[in-house]
């Protein structure tokens, strides 16, 4: 059974994924997220990913928390909107660390959920995997998570269990602008 090693960003967007994922292949969910703000907001996002993986019994890694150094990423895009010139740098981090991550420890094939945000497209996220593959030789699981009733399946799912769903992307300037409409 290949290893595969599942970028998560929360557990709304990720249930129905690992559900999917957890009988196929011998998997890892990947928590990397230092764009998430405030840090009782990544808890609380963490915490709930731990609860699905505790369920399943899943393996899970949980990365170090860097906003610094998200910061440091998307430094100069502080203004951009939602899905502007920001997000792509804060998803190149994010699945870069994972990619690299699944090179260093053995894994067959990476992806990530960020992809089922209903605002994350695909277009975007795919090409940011498939350089971080090709430069790191390891194979990427190009899916678009939020097709082919997935969506709808990850909110009854997240409904049923009375899972935390957040109202914002996760950094603080989704959040600013998600609460100054």
């Amino acid at each position: 059974m290949e290893k595969f090693l599942l970028h998560t960003c929360c557990a709304p967007c990720s249930i129905a994924v690992i559900d999917e994922l957890k009988d196929q292949f011998d998997l890892t969910v990947f928590f990397y997220n230092p764009n998430i703000f405030p840090i009782e907001e990544y808890i609380k996002r963490k915490d709930e990913v731990v609860k699905i993986c505790n369920e399943w019994n899943i393996k899970m890694i949980d990365w170090d928390y860097e906003p610094e150094k998200w910061e440091k990423v998307i430094a100069g895009k502080e203004n951009e909107p939602e899905g502007g010139a920001r997000c792509p740098l804060c998803f190149a981090l994010r699945i870069n660390t994972a990619a690299q991550y699944a090179k260093n420890n053995g894994y067959d094939v990476f992806s990530t959920t960020l992809t089922s945000g209903r605002n994350k497209s695909a277009a975007i996220i795919f090409p940011i995997a498939e350089q971080a593959a090709q430069k790191l030789g390891i194979k990427f699981y190009a899916e678009d998570w939020k097709k082919q009733g997935r969506q709808e399946k990850g909110r009854r799912m997240v409904d049923e269990r009375g899972i935390y769903r957040q109202n914002y992307c996760g950094c603080k300037y989704s959040l600013r602008r998600n609460y100054n409409k």
